[in-house]
């Protein structure tokens, strides 16, 4: 049940880039993006710092780069600027409301975003502002997920929240499936050891390294990022025990 405080005061927010994308099948949904913009805002004036990475699947999957004729490489780099067209988009939508925003940039590009510096980072949060993470970690091979753990641990993040299309994890495809079971808590070794593929391999072993919970839950319904905030039971919980 929610308390009526946060159950955390410094928090990193993950979110796929086809989060953003509603019914469509490409780009940016404007109705969503205000929606996910609202939801933040709101826990942003309850006094959390907020961090948040958002992946640039609703773009580009630098994993698709076969079907493109390219190499790994440079479709990763694609995918990294595509991280950070998102993070623009949803940083305007929180300026627009009323929520003061900063974007760092893993990848060099002074005159859009800031370079990524963790002690900037952590004294932007300190001050109030959101910070929207882009670029991935800069290099290819690595997912948003495990940018996500990684920013998350250096700027002393008390949980990473992962916004998925479902509503946990589940020991199968939701979507195939309707009596795929959800796991309301799990150890981040339960997580490795029967492969749930909730989110990248590397990302989870950072998170057991520093023990860093995982909160899993839907983006679509309404909310729900205040409820996991304010310590209603939704989602699965991703820990070192149960």
């Amino acid at each position: 049940m929610e308390t009526g405080r946060p159950r955390f005061r410094r928090v990193m927010l993950k979110m796929s880039g086809e989060a953003l994308m509603g019914d469509k099948s490409f780009g940016i949904d404007p109705t969503v993006l205000k929606e996910v913009a609202d939801e933040v805002h709101i826990i942003h004036q309850a006094g959390l710092e907020i961090a948040i990475v958002i992946g640039g699947g609703n773009i580009f999957r630098g994993l698709d780069s076969s079907g493109y004729g390219m190499g790994r490489v440079p479709a990763d780099h694609m995918g990294m600027l595509a991280t950070i067209i998102n993070a623009i988009a949803l940083a305007e939508a929180l300026q627009n409301i009323g929520s003061e925003t900063r974007i760092m940039s893993a990848i060099d590009m002074n005159k859009i975003a800031e370079p990524y510096i963790r002690g900037r980072a952590i004294s932007h949060l300190k001050k109030n502002r959101i910070v929207l993470l882009g670029g991935g970690t800069g290099n290819p091979y690595f997912s948003t997920d495990t940018a996500a753990a990684l920013r998350a641990m250096e700027i002393n993040a008390q949980v990473l929240l992962k916004a998925t299309k479902v509503d946990g994890v589940f020991d199968s495809d939701p979507e195939k499936n309707p009596s795929s079971k959800l796991f309301p808590n799990l150890t981040y070794r339960e997580v490795l050891e029967k492969n749930l593929q909730v989110m990248d391999m590397t990302a989870v072993f950072l998170a057991m390294g520093q023990n860093l919970p995982i909160i899993v839950f839907s983006l679509k319904k309404k909310g729900n990022i205040k409820k996991a905030i304010f310590g209603e039971d939704i989602g699965t919980l991703i820990s070192g025990e149960k």
